[in-house]
């Protein structure tokens, strides 16, 4: 029995059914990992952590001896998004992490070259993972403002970005989901001194994630989560519609084909 599996299945209101269909795979196989004490795959420990709200290193302690850092100092945001009934987020160059396919995901997270294969394994799965609380009976509502050049730059090739755009036009046919671009005509704006995300939790705390090169930062200081929230009435400002940025979507996606 693996006991580590077992508490973290309980204390997330879990069973080994309902996991293997947050993973996407058999039940029979999270029952293995449980009572035979099986060790799953990087890719499947990452998403059944993530999903389950803890490392996959506090599960399987064994498989790693070296926790990696990309996944530990970001749990505490992991947190606050989990718990958010809304999330406004501004990205400028990539597009929001909820909203990104596989190999999108793999193309921005092994674009350091840093990371090994296993790690960008983990990452990748954590990220997908996340994308479980816009699927939820009583889901965030999620606003997202990217920079137009968001949707132009190649990453990870044609095909990629073909199928990227075609799954951020799917994200946007949610109800809670709104996806404003801000044109390339805009010039000068707020988003250009990086990106970010709010996050308002149901007792109306507010939070801030700010990214870096190294890892990100969690804000709360009332001066600067207000100095955020002007920055965020800046770039939405500058979007436009939910409508029209759909339809640039759309142009942009044909032009990948």
């Amino acid at each position: 029995m693996n006991d580590a599996l077992r508490t973290a299945l309980q204390e997330a209101g879990h069973t080994t059914e309902s996991l293997a269909a947050q993973i996407g795979v058999d039940p029979k196989t999270t029952d293995r990992w449980l009572r035979q004490g099986r060790i799953p795959h990087p890719g499947h420990r990452a998403t059944a952590a993530a999903v389950l709200g803890r490392s996959a290193s506090d599960i399987w302690p064994d498989t790693s001896r070296r926790r990696i850092r990309d996944l530990v100092w970001f749990r505490p945001w992991q947190e606050m998004e989990r718990e958010a009934t809304e999330l406004r987020w501004f990205e400028s160059t990539v597009l929001p992490g909820l909203l990104q396919t596989e190999a999108y995901a793999r193309a921005v997270l092994s674009a350091s070259g840093r990371r090994t294969s296993d790690e960008v394994d983990q990452l990748v799965a954590a990220r997908l993972a996340r994308q479980v609380i816009l699927k939820w009976e009583n889901p965030p509502w999620l606003t997202a403002v990217v920079d137009e050049f968001a949707l132009r730059r190649p990453v990870g090739g044609r095909d990629v970005m073909r199928d990227q755009m075609q799954a951020l036009i799917a994200w946007c046919e949610l109800p809670h989901v709104r996806v404003h671009v801000v044109p390339q005509a805009a010039g000068a704006y707020a988003g250009l001194d990086g990106p970010f995300v709010i996050a308002t939790s149901r007792d109306h705390r507010t939070a801030v994630y700010l990214d870096t090169q190294l890892q990100g930062q969690v804000v709360s200081d009332p001066d600067d989560v207000a100095a955020i929230l002007a920055a965020w009435e800046n770039v939405r400002g500058e979007a436009l519609s939910h409508r029209q940025s759909v339809e640039l979507m759309r142009d942009v996606a044909a032009s990948w084909a």
